[in-house]
C-alpha cells in the first residue's frame, strides 16, 4: 500500500492470528504509519504521515473488527489523499 503520492503505507498493528497467503491481515482498525510520501515541495508540510481505512468488510471478521477490502475507501493525515492498494488476496477459502 502507498499513499497517493507513492510514500509506503505499512499497517502499525496487522491482525496476526488471521493470515491469508502467510501475511497478516488487515482490519479497520488499524492505522496506518506513512514514510517518504512524495508531494512535491510548495505543500511539503501537508506529506503524508498517517493513514486510515474508513469501511471494510461487511461480512467477514478478524478480531470482530472488518477486514480492508481493496475496494475501501481510506484517508491520509493531514491532506486527506487517499492510501492505494498495490497487491492484495483476491480470493479466500475458509474451512
Amino acid at each position: 500500500m502507498t499513499c497517493s503520492h507513492g510514500g509506503p503505507a505499512v499497517p502499525t498493528v496487522p491482525y496476526s492470528r488471521v493470515t491469508l497467503s502467510g501475511h497478516p491481515v488487515v482490519t479497520v482498525a488499524a492505522p496506518y504509519q506513512i514514510a517518504h510520501c512524495n508531494l512535491p515541495a510548495p505543500a511539503e508540510a501537508l506529506r503524508c504521515t498517517g493513514g486510515q481505512w474508513l469501511h471494510g468488510s461487511t461480512r467477514v471478521f478478524a478480531g470482530g473488527r472488518a477486514l480492508v477490502l481493496d475496494s475501501s475507501p481510506s484517508m491520509c493525515v493531514p491532506n486527506g489523499a487517499a492510501m492505494l492498494v498495490l497487491e492484495c488476496q483476491t480470493r479466500v477459502n475458509a474451512v
